[in-house]
């Protein structure tokens, strides 16, 4: 968070709640919280109005890695990741206008869960996942065209997870498994 440690009741803003929010579902999706802990510290981090109180709510979590978040964006054009590159933890693509191609295929992606939040106008995204990978896209709110995505049955128990969340204007969305 960004407040000053000695200063417990400084008021909450809304990147330092998003953070914690962040750091509840992370610690969720990594086991290190049962659901039920979950929903009760989602509860008071939305409910903290004062940074002791969201201080409270994150008591005994892990703090949240430095460079685990990225964002890509552009105005216009293409946006395009492919080939070895580290895969953060959570990312957020947006563009206005232009295409998305993002290629996991070959990245490294060392977190169990990669959290991908899609914030896109108008132009198409190809997204390429590995081979084995198990794909969510319940979050993800898709405006003119459909989702293509055909689900592939994980060959093992820990498989890389990818979940999108986010939303998609005017144009589509495909997301696949590499061949390798």
């Amino acid at each position: 968070m960004t407040s000053p440690q000695g200063n417990a009741m400084a008021p909450v803003g809304e990147d330092d709640r998003e953070s914690a929010l962040r750091r509840v579902r992370e610690a969720y999706a990594e086991e290190r919280i049962a659901h039920d802990e979950m929903d009760e510290r989602l509860g008071r981090v939305l409910a903290a109005t004062t940074h002791g109180e969201l201080a409270a709510a994150l008591d005994s979590l892990p703090a949240e890695e430095p460079g685990s978040t990225a964002t890509i964006s552009a105005a216009g054009g293409r946006i395009t990741r492919r080939g070895v590159w580290q895969a953060p933890r959570f990312l957020k693509v947006e563009s206005a206008f232009g295409r998305v191609r993002l290629d996991f295929s070959r990245a490294l992606v060392e977190h169990p869960v990669t959290d991908i939040e899609l914030n896109l106008g108008t132009g198409n995204a190809v997204i390429t996942v590995p081979r084995d990978a198990i794909v969510d896209v319940r979050g993800l709110a898709t405006g003119w065209k459909d989702l293509r995505y055909t689900p592939r049955q994980p060959s093992r128990r820990d498989a890389p997870r990818f979940r999108f969340s986010g939303a998609m204007g005017y144009g589509k969305l495909r997301i696949r498994h590499a061949w390798r």
